[in-house]
C-alpha cells in the first residue's frame, strides 16, 4: 500500500518561546522533546518524525503532547497499532522525500506516496512491537541507572568538596557539647546517609565496611578557616586549578593516521558516555587519551552541559576530535575521576561561561584562564577516598552503555527480518 493509507501525517504547530507557559505537556521539535507548556495539541500515544530541521529521527511519545510545526506527526493511525508504526517509519529514508531547497524538508504529499510493505493483521503488529519494545526497554532501564549512578557520585562530591557536610556535622557536633567520637559519628552519618542505629547495624553485619566508612570519616577536619574563597575546612589549602587539573596536556598523534574520532555532537549533555565514536584519519584537532575529560567549550555546548570522560579507547591508543574541547586531566598524583567531576560542578562550569572570549556568535572558554582560576586544593588521600566510591561508578556505567550498545545492533538487526517476515515473531523469544 501507499504510507498515506497506513496512517496520516500531519504537520505540527507553530508555538514561539514567548508564548509558552509552564506545564507538564511536552513540546516536541524534530530532534524531540525539547521544552515544556500546559497545552496538548494531540492526544497520546503519538508518533513523530522531523519535518526539517534534525531529519530522520522519530520519536513515540506516550503522554499527550504538542508537535512543533518543525515536525510531521500521525494524525490518524487507521487502526494500526501505534507502537509498531514508531518503528516501522524509523525505517523509511526520509531524505528521498526531501524538498530540493537550502533547507532542505520532508515534503508531507510525497512521503503519503511511498509505496510499502507492512502486515495487515494488527496482532502481528502489535508482536512485532513487542519484541523490539523488550529491548528498547531494557535501554531505557540502562539509561536511568546510568543517570542516577551520575546523580549519586555528583551528589558526593558537591557534598565532600562544595558544601563541606561532613565537615559542618562534625563542627556542628562539637558546638552541641559533643566529644570527638560524637563528631566523628556525625560525620559518619553525613558522608553515609545512614542514622546511627544504621551505622550501629552495618559495624555488626559488615564491619569492614565500617571501618572503611569511619577512616573516611576520620579525613575531614573539625573545624574552618578563612580564605580567599570564603570559609573552606582547617588544613586544605588554595591554588590555582592548574595544581588539581592539567588543561590540553600534549599528545601525539600524526596526521593521516587512522584512529578513533568523536564528532561534538556525540559527547553528551548528561552522563559521561560518548556515543558512535568511528576511526577517521587524523588531520587537526585535539587529542586525547583514555582518563581525559573533554569539555566542550563553544556556545552553545558549554552551556548545554556537553563533557564526556574518555574511557572509550584501548590502552594504548590516542584518539582525537574538534579543536573546540577542551582537555582536562587530574594531575598525578590525584585520580583520574578528579577532573571530570570538576568539569562537572557548576561552580567551575560558571567560571568556564564568564572566561569565554571571542564574537558574540563563536565564543570560547580559555583554556588558560581556567587554569589560573584560583581553587581549593583537595586533600589527596581524601580525592582518593571519593575516587573509591566514583570510579566504580564511572565503570559500571560503561557496562550498561556497552550493553545498550549491544542490544541496539540486535534490535535494529531484527527490524527489517521481522518487517519482511523473514523472523516468525511465535518463534522470537523476547
Amino acid at each position: 500500500m501507499r504510507l498515506g493509507d497506513f496512517i496520516d501525517l500531519k504537520r505540527g504547530y507553530d508555538l514561539p518561546k514567548k508564548s509558552r507557559s509552564a506545564g507538564p505537556i511536552p513540546l516536541v521539535s524534530s530532534a524531540g522533546v525539547s521544552d515544556q507548556h500546559s497545552e496538548a495539541k494531540v492526544r497520546g500515544p503519538g508518533v513523530v518524525t522531523g519535518r526539517y530541521g534534525t531529519i530522520g529521527d522519530v520519536f513515540y511519545i506516550e503522554e499527550d503532547f504538542w508537535p512543533l510545526n518543525t515536525t510531521l506527526y500521525v494524525r490518524d493511525f487507521k487502526g494500526n497499532d501505534p507502537r509498531f508504526t514508531y518503528y516501522f517509519l524509523k525505517t523509511i529514508d526520509y531524505l528521498q522525500y526531501s524538498d530540493k531547497a537550502a533547507v532542505p524538508g520532508v515534503n508531507r504529499n510525497h512521503l503519503h506516496m511511498a509505496e510499502i510493505s507492512v502486515p495487515k493483521s494488527v496482532d502481528e503488529q502489535r508482536r512485532i512491537a513487542s519484541v523490539l519494545s523488550c529491548l528498547d526497554d531494557k535501554i531505557e532501564a540502562n539509561d536511568t541507572i546510568n543517570q542516577t549512578l551520575e546523580q549519586m557520585a555528583q551528589a558526593i562530591f558537591k557534598s565532600w568538596f562544595v558544601d563541606f557536610e561532613p565537615v559542618k556535622a562534625k563542627i556542628a557536633a562539637l558546638e552541641a557539647g559533643g566529644s570527638e567520637e560524637d563528631a566523628l559519628l556525625a560525620a559518619m552519618q553525613a558522608i553515609s546517609g545512614k542514622s546511627e542505629a544504621e551505622l550501629t547495624r552495618l559495624q555488626a553485619e559488615h564491619p569492614e565496611q565500617y571501618a572503611e566508612l569511619r577512616a573516611t570519616a576520620e579525613l575531614f577536619p573539625s573545624a574552618m578557616q578563612d580564605s580567599e574563597l570564603g570559609e573552606i575546612p582547617e588544613g586544605w589549602g588554595v591554588d590555582h586549578l592548574s595544581e588539581l587539573v592539567q588543561f590540553n596536556p600534549r599528545r601525539s598523534l600524526k596526521k593521516g593516521t587512522l584512529a578513533p574520532y568523536l564528532d561534538m555532537k556525540n559527547v553528551p549533555t548528561s552522563g559521561h558516555l560518548a556515543e558512535d565514536v568511528v576511526l577517521r584519519e587524523m588531520n587537526s584537532g585535539t587529542k586525547f587519551v583514555n582518563g581525559d575529560t573533554l569539555l566542550a567549550r563553544i556556545t552553545p555546548c558549554l552551556e548545554n552541559g556537553k563533557t564526556a570522560y574518555v574511557d572509550f579507547l584501548d590502552s594504548d591508543q590516542v584518539g582525537w576530535g574538534s579543536t573546540e574541547y577542551i582537555v582536562m586531566r587530574s594531575q598525578e598524583p590525584y585520580p583520574e575521576s578528579m577532573s571530570y567531576f570538576i568539569a562537572r560542578d557548576g561552580n567551575f562550569r560558571q567560571h568556564a561561561i564568564q572566561s569565554m572570549t571571542g564574537t558574540s556568535g563563536r565564543q570560547r572558554a580559555n583554556a588558560k584562564a581556567l587554569a589560573e582560576l584560583p581553587w581549593l586544593i583537595y586533600p589527596r588521600r581524601l580525592t582518593e577516598a571519593f575516587d573509591r566510591i566514583a570510579a566504580p561508578y564511572l565503570k559500571l556505567a560503561k557496562s550498561h552503555g556497552n550493553q545498550s550498545k549491544s542490544l541496539s545492533a540486535i534490535r535494529d538487526s531484527l527490524l527489517p527480518k521481522l518487517l519482511s517476515g523473514e523472523l516468525d515473531t511465535t518463534k522470537v523469544g523476547a
